[in-house]
């Protein structure tokens, strides 16, 4: 689905706004906060059903008036999407249980789009794994498994796929295949719950007991097994920019996840990211059509704000509290270099290595110093000088994901923030 297309709709009111009165303002649907907001995301390979799950869930739920059914279409809408038959951006998609309210990412499997895949797993707080009964595990369930574990992403249920399509043998087959796979990477694979069921015969009023009555199952483990996250309400509000569109008349509106803290209708904020920083005032708050009172840490949103062009921000900066946070391009940090048995690259990283920094919705290149040896192993531990191409905001603490040429080298976390660049070594690293 084009990624794009679902954050505008989250402001479709706005744009409709600039005709109606203020009578229809004032009546317009404000979201009550009944019950605890879960952000969640289906991972798993390319054409293993993750967008038809998708589909299916909003389609069961919908029965309960808990959701609006989106079909397949609604979800993978961008033309490029719907001719590859296959989800490139990240869609979020609205729903309920009787217990939660939950913002759905719906991630791309495709190798491709694993920059993509990234941002969405960023925002989650839970995950429902995707395996089909006809294929097993393939490479993409690894990368995504791996990437979410990196990404802090404790908490998995797995949906196993197209059992209307596979016999029972090859089904168990599958499901000791996956729980063997998390516990490999670190999850608890004999604790987790395994639903196995067909997304698609749900969708199509078919064979109830692996359709609708499997997608009921599902969420009950959702809701069970996945616990309700602490939220980071007491400290200054930071929000990562997604994505940027412009309401003509009413200003500037940016998408993303709410990381900590609360934000109300008009207070400042400021735009960081990429050598920009901007003041703005926040003039409405929006989430899934529906108006905030107030924003919290979890929520998936969008804020309309005053006299920011759309070319003064992208994705990748961020909404902050006024003088909360710092930009940085030069950064000090302890990184754990994954082997190859791990999904690493499986080579040694070298002196002067430029790899990509991924952190929050920004990906920067980073030009590397390890200090206190000559090259780090996979398998090791090192402590490396980072110098970006690029400030950005990156606190001390704050963890991140290094690739290089579509494999993942490491994770890491930022111990001290170093003296910003000079113009001398600006120059030096881009020329």
């Amino acid at each position: 689905m084009s990624a794009i297309a679902i954050h505008r709709g989250l402001f479709l009111g706005f744009q409709r706004s600039i005709s109606y009165s203020r009578h229809l303002l004032a009546a317009k649907e404000v979201f009550k906060r009944e019950k605890p907001h879960l952000n969640i995301g289906t991972i798993g390979h390319v054409d293993h059903g993750k967008t038809t799950l998708t589909a299916a869930i909003t389609k069961i739920l919908s029965e309960k008036k808990l959701a609006s059914y989106k079909d397949y279409a609604a979800i993978d809408n961008a033309p490029e999407e719907r001719s590859r038959g296959i989800t490139i951006n990240v869609a979020h998609i609205e729903y309920a249980t009787e217990n939660r309210h939950y913002a759905h990412t719906d991630c791309p499997g495709h190798a491709d789009f694993i920059k993509n895949m990234i941002t969405g797993a960023n925002n989650m707080d839970g995950a429902i794994l995707v395996v089909g009964a006809t294929d097993g595990c393939m490479p993409q369930t690894r990368e995504h498994l791996l990437l979410i574990k990196q990404l802090g992403v404790e908490h998995i249920v797995v949906f196993i796929n197209k059992c209307d399509v596979a016999d029972e043998e090859m089904i168990e087959l599958v499901e000791m295949e996956v729980r063997e796979l998390l516990s490999e990477n670190g999850f608890p694979g004999d604790d987790i719950p395994v639903i196995k069921g067909s997304a698609l015969s749900a969708c199509e009023d078919k064979n109830a007991s692996l359709g609708k009555e499997q997608i009921v199952a599902l969420m009950s483990a959702v809701d069970s097994y996945i616990p309700n996250p602490e939220r980071d309400l007491d400290l200054p509000f930071l929000l990562p920019i997604e994505h940027v569109h412009t309401i003509p008349g009413r200003g500037t509106v940016v998408t993303g996840r709410v990381e900590r803290g609360k934000l109300k209708v008009g207070q400042e904020v400021e735009f960081l990211g990429f050598n920009t920083a901007i003041k703005s005032k926040v003039t409405g708050i929006e989430m899934f059509h529906k108006i905030l009172e107030e924003a919290n840490a979890g929520d998936q949103m969008g804020i309309l704000a005053r006299g920011v062009k759309k070319d003064d921000v992208r994705r990748g900066m961020v909404v902050a509290k006024p003088n909360s946070v710092k930009q940085v391009d030069h950064i000090k940090a302890q990184v754990y270099l994954m082997s190859k048995e791990e999904g690493g690259r499986g080579k040694a990283l070298s002196q002067g290595n430029q790899l990509t920094v991924f952190c929050k919705t920004w990906d920067c290149t980073s030009f590397i110093k390890i200090l206190g040896k000559d090259m780090g192993m996979p398998g090791e531990d090192c402590t490396l000088d980072m110098k970006l191409i690029k400030p950005v905001v990156i606190e001390k603490n704050g963890h991140f994901t290094l690739r290089d040429g579509g494999r993942t080298v490491g994770t890491g976390k930022v111990t001290e923030i170093l003296a910003p660049l000079t113009p001398d070594e600006k120059e030096y690293l881009t020329s």
